[in-house]
């Protein structure tokens, strides 16, 4: 039997809106990108001069050493684990404070074997910890008691969650990388029964990944470009990225699918294909990026990128670069590398302590951010950089 190994880097969200199968257009407001075109012109920003920026120091301590990997916030606690799969969590306070730590890895009905994600419920006291090679969810309170588990729903279409976020006080909504047909689901969570499917209009499922058969060993190696995500809160609701789709849409908070973006030409009709990234979305600009999907096993090289930007006030596409504004230098900040997080916190960064020091040194950092470095040595945990939609 052949063995398939997964490489799939998808992170967790946290959002609240509502769902439907209606689906309206709104042409005046459609943004059209050729996925082909790389020569826009160029704009400069700054970060701060569209969203607004807070940084959390996680506290560092003897039981609180960890790379800083957030997998959700709400309004009084920070998850965090590492990217090791050692399966410790790290419960912070919003402040960065330390709470708790828990661990439980193991092969029992009560454990988790890995950690893809987890999902806050702060209203009820739980987190949802998505198992991905078990296929299940493993739910506990913050305090880390055990209180149930339910398998990812076994249909003919072999769903496999890899998105999972807190939708309402019943239901989490899920993205489903492998389903041909329906990507997005609400699940009960309780006992991780079905209780609707959102359908994005696809002619045939396309995956950004790359495969290699080895003969040999009876094999087949799976690559993909890294980190990316299907659900994006923004201003207006939610949107849901298909990217077999020619189209992304945002779920609207009175129940109706709206699209906002099309792509030229259709997904379908490019080989290689071009797929198209949706990163973030401010008041005023739609960040985005193209990945061509050819990757070559011999180098281990693939999966180019471009990177652009729709200004909605000026109705025009642009290549970008961002700076964040607390550097009195010019200091990027990489709009492939920012996580999801909810309506309120678009997104968060992680910056390396050792990293700041070095700025802190040279006199290179501003305001909240240079007084955070002040008191960081080398082995402190990384500060999370907290982007926040504008109020």
């Amino acid at each position: 039997m052949k063995t398939i190994k997964f490489t799939l880097t998808i992170f967790l969200l946290t959002i609240i809106v509502g769902c439907t199968e209606k689906i309206k257009k709104s042409s005046d407001d459609l943004i059209t990108v050729d996925v082909t075109k790389r020569d826009y012109p160029k704009k400069d920003l700054i970060l701060q001069d569209f969203m607004d920026v807070e940084y959390v120091a996680l506290e560092t301590n003897d039981d609180f050493v960890n790379q800083g990997f957030v997998q959700d916030i709400g309004k009084n606690f920070i998850l965090v684990i590492n990217r090791n799969d050692d399966g410790n969590i790290f419960v912070y306070d919003r402040s960065g404070k330390s709470v708790r730590k828990i661990n439980h890895k193991g092969q029992s009905g009560t454990e988790y074997t890995d950690i893809l994600g987890i999902t806050l419920d702060e209203d009820m006291g739980e987190m949802f910890v998505n198992d991905l090679f078990a296929r299940k969810i493993v739910v506990y309170d913050l305090f880390g008691n055990f209180k149930r588990s339910f398998k990812h729903q076994d249909t003919d279409r072999a769903i496999v969650y890899t998105d999972i976020l807190n939708y309402d006080k019943e239901n989490l909504m899920c993205y489903d990388y492998l389903n041909k047909k329906t990507s997005f689901f609400l699940i009960s969570k309780e006992d991780g029964s079905i209780t609707k499917e959102i359908e994005i209009p696809v002619k045939q499922k396309l995956f950004l990944r790359q495969q290699l058969k080895d003969e040999v060993n009876d094999m087949v190696y799976t690559v993909s470009p890294g980190e990316y995500s299907n659900i994006i809160p923004s201003k207006d609701g939610l949107i849901l990225l298909e990217l077999s789709s020619d189209t992304i849409y945002t779920l609207l908070p009175n129940n109706n699918l709206t699209s906002i973006i099309v792509r030229n030409p259709p997904i379908q009709n490019t080989e290689p294909q071009f797929f198209l990234i949706l990163r973030l979305i401010s008041d005023r600009y739609y960040f985005m990026e193209t990945i061509k999907n050819v990757y070559d096993f011999n180098t281990k090289d693939g999966f180019p990128r471009s990177f652009m930007m729709y200004d909605e006030q000026e109705k025009a596409m642009f290549n970008y670069t961002v700076y964040n504004g607390d550097f009195s230098i010019k200091k990027v900040i990489y709009m492939d590398m920012i996580r999801l997080v909810n309506h309120e916190i678009g997104y968060w960064y992680p910056l390396e302590a050792y990293q700041l020091l070095k700025s802190f040194e040279k006199g290179e950092l501003k305001g909240k951010l240079k007084e955070i470095a002040s008191t960081l040595d080398e082995d402190s945990n990384p500060i999370i950089m907290l982007i926040k939609h504008k109020k």
